[in-house]
């Protein structure tokens, strides 16, 4: 018996429905009746009267989820008990333009505070990708870009940084307004294959609607480094400052109706809580702290 069918089904209870428990665990209503007949087949006895039009939970089922729930306490009393240090081994993905933005700042926090903790990054760029690997329990946590329709029920998301777009223009450029200057350059794209790609191009074709990409890099530093020898104009989520100051190109703000991404820390539901995670957390926002301070 897996220990996922209890929550499900003390979530039952308290939600009142098969389906509304569902939008709450994150599966569809017919995996929750599935879960709620193996645990029947489990137990030797009916968890739900099916006998009239509404299917109400018997006795017995309210009696498995008083079990559950003081079991469940019991657990979380043993996993918060105090500990000397955080220790063990973490699996922690980042997308690609934060790997030499955030990144280094957080390993060298954790390394600092944590030196038994062991974290592994694995060569993985994407936030579709990451989010398939968590949910797959092949990666502990990831940093990413949460997806506009708000992402997952079945991960947590916490939110670290809003980055807004820029646009990224050679340092000589004459144009002063945005629309100028993507009149007057040629439109460089972010990677149109990435959420962040498509939203920096919904932008520019809202002022320019026949824009041409005459090239199409996933590479911030790549993009930062073509604008800079003039081959065109960019628009992108912010770069980091040292990148932007070593190649001397002009930074123009969008105004006050900016697009931007929401940078979010991700793990599953079952790692809620868990000191490894936490330290991880605490890592990258204090990264995300220092970056603001440049």
């Amino acid at each position: 018996m897996n220990l996922t069918m209890l929550v499900t089904l003390r979530t039952i209870l308290e939600q009142g429905s098969f389906t509304a428990a569902a939008g709450v665990v994150g599966c569809s209503p017919s995996a929750v009746s599935l879960q709620v007949k193996q645990l029947e087949q489990y137990f030797g006895k009916p968890l739900f009267d099916r006998s009239t039009r509404v299917v109400a939970p018997t006795a017995f089922a309210h009696e498995v989820v008083s079990a559950v729930g003081d079991f469940s306490h019991r657990l979380q009393m043993l996993r918060s008990r105090p500990v000397v240090e955080v220790a063990g081994r973490i699996r922690v993905g980042v997308i690609t333009s934060m790997q030499s933005d955030v990144l280094p700042q957080a390993l060298h926090e954790l390394r600092r505070k944590h030196p038994s903790l062991d974290v592994v990054v694995p060569p993985l760029n994407d936030s579709d990708e990451m989010i398939s690997e968590l949910k797959a329990a092949r990666l502990d946590v990831a940093l990413l870009v949460r997806p506009e329709a708000g992402g997952s029920r079945r991960l947590v998301w916490r939110e670290l940084h809003r980055q807004p777009y820029v646009l990224l223009a050679p340092p000589n450029a004459s144009g002063k307004t945005v629309r100028q200057l993507l009149e007057a350059y040629d439109w460089i794209g972010y990677d149109l294959s990435l959420s962040g790609g498509r939203v920096a191009a919904r932008y520019v074709r809202s002022l320019k609607p026949d824009a041409r990409c005459v090239m199409e890099l996933r590479s911030m530093d790549a993009i930062v480094a073509m604008v800079a020898q003039g081959l065109g104009v960019s628009v992108v989520p912010q770069p980091r400052r040292p990148l932007v100051d070593a190649y001397a190109v002009r930074e123009v703000g969008l105004g006050s109706r900016a697009p931007f991404r929401k940078l979010s820390l991700v793990w599953r539901n079952s790692d809620e809580g868990s000191r490894n995670v936490e330290a991880v957390a605490e890592a990258f926002a204090t990264a995300f702290g220092l970056q603001r301070k440049l």
